[in-house]
């Protein structure tokens, strides 16, 4: 839930496909402006009002999982889920619970526990759990107990942040929102993180890991999700050093390499936070927990003349570390395809 970026640049052939009804509109949302594109011929009620209740699902979200809204679930139970439980919303209750399975899977690779690392860096607003100095933030995805019933509790001070798949999860909302209205083709983009239904395949461009105002390649996404992490619009100096948006959260480490991590899955949500699992865990955890999701990474090197974006070196891959296919090759052999839009997202 970051600043504002542009949309993925795409072009999607409209034969055959041919529609009574076609909405593109945008909005502001979750720290970024939300695309959602849908065509039907036969959704319920009007087009339109079912863009709108796809927009409120995403509003929703946001009202719940904010790091930014003083009386979010998260916001409040950062402030008193220490030691004592606290109820939430059954959304909230199931991104966390989604957090936690992949934070264990992919051994702490991925921990939703890095606010208070976070605020430090300015990349999240001083809330008032952190006004008292005095106060640690030491706990991990292990302090963080679900009681059941919507129950939370955590077992030591710690500041949770969801933005890193709350986003996603944004995302599986409004497209199931609009295929419960019989929309027959979706396309919801969140400042990259991307989910598209239905039968038409979507271009996506990727962004160049060195001059992302450039396209490094042309991919195709069809009736799945992809979410991309990189630095090169979070990268700061502080007075210690450079920091991103992205840090390693078990050594604290800020990723600032120029690579860029997109990952496929069926969902948005966990598209959105294997993306981070990518980028830190060692190649042989990251492959381990992409299979156990029933997704698959792509990997961006930095290691190209940004005068030639078109020999980016794309690799699918477990790992920035790892990656043996093209992804062009990859594309040929799934029947869904894949694709990444290379827009910043935590």
């Amino acid at each position: 839930m970051l600043s504002p970026l542009p949309s993925a640049s795409r072009a999607p052939p409209r034969a055959p496909y041919s529609y009574r009804d076609e909405v593109c509109r945008a909005r502001p949302l979750l720290g970024t402006v939300v695309e959602i594109r849908a065509a039907s011929s036969n959704a319920q009620p009007s087009l339109h009002a079912v863009v709108d209740a796809a927009f409120a699902a995403i509003e929703r979200v946001q009202r719940l999982m904010s790091y930014h809204v003083p009386d979010s679930d998260l916001s409040v139970i950062n402030r008193t889920a220490a030691g004592t439980e606290q109820r939430v919303d059954a959304a909230t209750y199931a991104v966390i619970e989604s957090a936690l399975r992949i934070a264990a899977l992919s051994e702490g690779a991925f921990d939703p526990c890095v606010g208070e690392r976070l605020e430090r860096w300015g990349y999240l607003p001083a809330s008032a759990a952190t006004a008292d100095a005095r106060r640690e933030f030491a706990g991990r995805w292990q302090d963080v107990e679900l009681l059941g019933q919507c129950r939370v509790r955590f077992s030591r001070p710690l500041l949770l942040d969801l933005g890193g798949i709350a986003k996603g999860y944004a995302v599986d909302r409004a497209v199931q929102t609009l295929q419960a209205a019989g929309v027959e083709e979706i396309c919801v983009n969140a400042g990259g993180d991307l989910r598209v239904a239905g039968a038409r395949a979507r271009t996506i461009r990727l962004r160049h890991p060195l001059a992302p105002d450039l396209s490094a390649a042309t991919l195709t996404l069809q009736d799945s999700a992809l979410a991309t992490s990189a630095a090169y619009y979070s990268r700061r100096r502080l007075p210690f050093g450079e920091v991103s948006a992205l840090l390693d959260p078990r050594s604290s480490r800020p990723y600032v390499d120029g690579g860029c991590v997109s990952v496929r899955a069926a969902d948005c949500m966990s598209a959105d936070a294997l993306t981070k699992v990518v980028l830190f865990a060692a190649p042989q955890l990251a492959e381990r927990t992409l299979a156990a999701c029933g997704a698959q990474a792509f990997v961006q090197s930095p290691a190209v003349d940004p005068a030639r974006p078109e020999a980016a070196g794309v690799t699918a891959g477990a790992s920035p570390r790892s990656g043996t296919q093209n992804a062009r090759q990859i594309i040929a052999n799934s029947a869904r395809g894949n694709a990444a839009p290379g827009i910043l997202n935590r």
